[in-house]
């Protein structure tokens, strides 16, 4: 990631809490440089919403990704799946991503794993990884 880029290029699961006014669904999945494949379909839209309810105030919400390299990537809620897709890739028309394809390879199947709080004060507990065979 340079210095001038605005986002990381990433496939982002994103958390949010009730506003106290509006429905917000958490376990959202945010494609910046990125996109993914619903039900055979790219897409790439920004943003897609999970099915999740929204979660207000402070209370703990268990989430959990499951992650098959370029397959499957399934998002649990506190143990219901709201979201799964799969086959995720770089954005070809991106600039940030353009300069993380090489032999016009798009695919998708390691990266790594952030945390990040963007503008709320937010608190992670017992973070586990699981290796999936």
């Amino acid at each position: 990631m340079s210095k001038a880029q605005f986002f990381p290029v990433s496939i982002e699961v994103q958390l949010l809490g009730g506003d106290g006014q509006n429905e917000r669904p958490t376990g959202n999945v945010c494609t910046p440089g990125t996109h993914v494949v619903i039900n055979d379909q790219l897409i790439t839209q920004h943003c897609i919403e999970s099915t999740s309810k929204t979660y207000a105030g402070d209370q703990w919400v268990t989430v959990e990704v499951e992650v098959n390299g370029h397959g499957p990537i399934v998002h649990y809620i506190n143990g219901e799946r709201v979201l799964q897709y799969e086959k995720p890739q770089l954005d070809p028309t991106d600039p940030d991503a353009q300069k993380l394809i090489h032999d016009n390879i798009l695919r998708l199947d390691e990266g790594y794993i952030a945390l990040q709080a963007e503008s709320h004060p937010v608190e992670f507990r017992n973070i586990l990884l699981k290796i999936i065979q």
